[in-house]
This record gives structure tokens, C-alpha cells and sequence, in this order.
């Protein structure tokens, strides 16, 4: 199956000159649900994967591992259907807003962050609880 979309037209230069790029040509891209605002997966792009989303309407990555394109769901059939992508501030993250169709992570969860909580230590941790509510600035202020 052909995911190329549209290969004959390139990603928009003025985009392209914003990217700020790993030293292999990556940009991350966070995958979240559009509606609910749920972070579900971290994905990279090149310019190429960037072009083919925007061209298709579907997230299409790029893998480290396997050196190649992947369009989310050809295989698994969890499609993301993208319904925004926005470039952050430094130009180093894309936020790519989908409609995701069963599971976002390779594993199988909703999302690649499911039960992967790491605990939360230090001196400011070990009096509060998960429910505690976090200082307001006065509070922290007279504690100082």
C-alpha cells in the first residue's frame, strides 16, 4: 500500500524553516486525543513525515529502529486521524491533535503512558500526599 500522499508536493519551506531538528533531522510529536486532551504517544518526524501528514490526514512517523515510515494503523488498524498539528514555541515539538481508533501504544494500551507513573520524591514530596493540594505562592513565600 502506497502512504506516500501527494509525493510530488514538498512540505511548505516556511514550515520547514521553523523546525529545529535532532542532529538527525527529527522533530518529536506528541500524539494527543483532540477531544479530551489526553496525551497518548511520542512519536518523531522529518520533514517528509511531517509532509505526509498534513497531505494525508493521518500521523505518519518516523521509526528510529526501522529507519523507515510508518503510518499509524496501516498494520494494527489503531488509525490516528489527525485534526491539527501545531509547531511549539522553539520549533522542537509538534503537537499532532488525532482521533485515535483503539490503542495508541505498541503495547496494546490506550496510551503509551497507562500504569508508567514514576513515584515523586524529595524534600517537598515526603509531607504531601496524592490529593494534597499544591502551595499557593503566599504559602511558599511564608515558608521561606
Amino acid at each position: 500500500m502506497d502512504n506516500t500522499a501527494s509525493a510530488d508536493v514538498a512540505l511548505d519551506p516556511a514550515i520547514a524553516q521553523r523546525l529545529k531538528k535532532t542532529p538527525d533531522g527529527l522533530v518529536a510529536a506528541i500524539a494527543q486525543q483532540h477531544d479530551t486532551g489526553e496525551v497518548l504517544m511520542l512519536g518523531w518526524m522529518d520533514e517528509e513525515a511531517l509532509r505526509r501528514t498534513l497531505a494525508s490526514g493521518r500521523a505518519t512517523y518516523y521509526s528510529r529502529s526501522r529507519q523507515e515510515y510508518w503510518r499509524k494503523g496501516d498494520t494494527s488498524g489503531h488509525v490516528q486521524e489527525v485534526r491539527a498539528v501545531a509547531l511549539d514555541c522553539d520549533g522542537d515539538a509538534l503537537l499532532v491533535q488525532v482521533a485515535q481508533t483503539g490503542a495508541a501504544c505498541h503495547t496494546g494500551t490506550r496510551t503509551c503512558f497507562d500504569g508508567r507513573q514514576l513515584p515523586l520524591s524529595g524534600p517537598d514530596r515526603l509531607e504531601r500526599t496524592d490529593d494534597s493540594p499544591t502551595p499557593t505562592a503566599k504559602e511558599t513565600a511564608k515558608d521561606a
